[in-house]
């Protein structure tokens, strides 16, 4: 026996359209970008990264998830360097003068006060041997993090350097992506911190400090 049916109405069928109006809707939004809503997210950004909101309206990701892998790799380390730096600028402007002088040293800033950088120049003004202690952190940097590559395999996370000292890192899944995810979102604060650093001194020709001295002076 067919089963009965209800009978084809008007407002069965719009109900009908209407639900498959509501799918279609759906499987369009999964689409786009969160980033940007106006357009489609690229098909390698499908959000199981930290902090993929489907942003990458140059390509830079590649075309293979190998290349997006990579590029992960080096958007990770320029936030951590970019963290570190974002506080070691201003720090450097507030108390170079002060430590040079109790251990009898020439002040690092330019003549404005800023701190040395290509546009602001000084970097003459550093001892070649903090470049060697540089080159050589970044190399066990680097030799860690191949290390751990090597020893995890398939299981290995990008940026994993096998580095984390107080155990801040969560042990379960969810946990891990939430930690991961803080992580990058501070580092392209971070990013965007110091290009501003750079290019406000760039044009007023004056520490940074000085310029927004409510975030810096007041509280230290």
């Amino acid at each position: 026996m067919k089963p009965d049916l209800p009978p084809l109405s008007p407002s069965n069928l719009s109900a009908s359209r209407k639900s498959r109006s509501f799918l279609s809707m759906a499987g369009d939004n999964e689409k786009m970008s969160k980033a940007l809503p106006f357009a489609q997210r690229p098909k390698l950004l499908d959000g199981s990264l930290p902090g993929d909101v489907g942003f990458d309206p140059f390509g830079f990701g590649g075309a293979d998830k190998v290349s997006l892998l990579n590029m992960r790799e080096a958007e990770l380390k320029h936030s951590r360097l970019s963290m570190l730096a974002a506080v070691g600028w201003p720090l450097a402007e507030l108390w170079d003068k002060s430590i040079a002088g109790f251990l009898g040293l020439e002040p690092a800033l330019t003549s404005t006060g800023a701190s040395p950088s290509l546009l602001n120049g000084g970097l003459d003004k550093i001892e070649p041997d903090y470049w060697v202690i540089v080159v050589a952190i970044a190399g066990l940097a680097e030799l860690a993090n191949k290390e751990t590559k090597d020893a995890k395999g398939k299981t290995y996370v990008p940026g994993d350097c096998g580095f984390d000292p107080l155990g801040l890192m969560p042990k379960d899944k969810e946990g891990m992506m939430a930690m991961q995810t803080k992580e990058i979102k501070h580092g392209r604060v971070a990013m965007m911190a110091i290009l501003g650093y750079a290019v406000q001194e760039a044009l007023y020709r004056s520490p940074v400090t000085d310029e927004t001295p409510f975030f810096f002076k007041s509280i230290l």
